[in-house]
């Protein structure tokens, strides 16, 4: 059984839409445990589909604040998740100085799909589960004591 971080970093490009996603689905489950926060390279207002999406899986990030790497009021963490490229290049720069994980999860910008509300709301839900699996495989879920 692996330990669980005390504390824990999603980034992506403007935390707009994947480390909210990611920082939402891992506070619903194990936010009574482990502290979960994210940041982007620049930060965005978040995106509209992300609420939606969430929304239909029972996390309300309506008031998810954007924020950027200098906007973090703590940098002790245990473990930096980045989703894109660039927040990878950020978070290994941040942690040159410090004892910190850094794992990279590569997740695709749902942005990028064009075509009707419901083919981009497909390509979030496509980001949320991917995200959703990634969280459970990486992070101890069964909560049971070992017998």
């Amino acid at each position: 059984m692996v330990d669980l971080p005390d504390a824990v970093l999603f980034a992506c490009t403007h935390n707009a839409i994947r480390s909210p996603m990611a920082e939402g689905i891992l506070k619903h489950l194990l936010g009574h445990k482990i502290f979960v926060d994210s940041a982007g390279v620049r930060s965005q207002e978040i995106d509209g589909f992300v609420i939606e999406v969430m929304d239909e899986i029972g996390i309300d990030i309506s008031r998810h604040n954007a924020k950027n790497f200098s906007d973090l009021e703590d940098s002790s963490f245990d473990l930096i998740i980045s989703l894109s490229p660039e927040a990878q290049h950020s978070a290994v720069e941040m942690t040159r100085t410090m004892a910190c994980d850094v794992e990279f999860w590569h997740t695709f910008d749902p942005t990028l799909i064009e075509g009707s509300r419901e083919t981009r709301l497909t390509a979030y839900r496509q980001v949320r589960n991917f995200l959703l699996k990634k969280i459970e495989e990486r992070f101890t879920m069964d909560l049971k004591p070992n017998l």
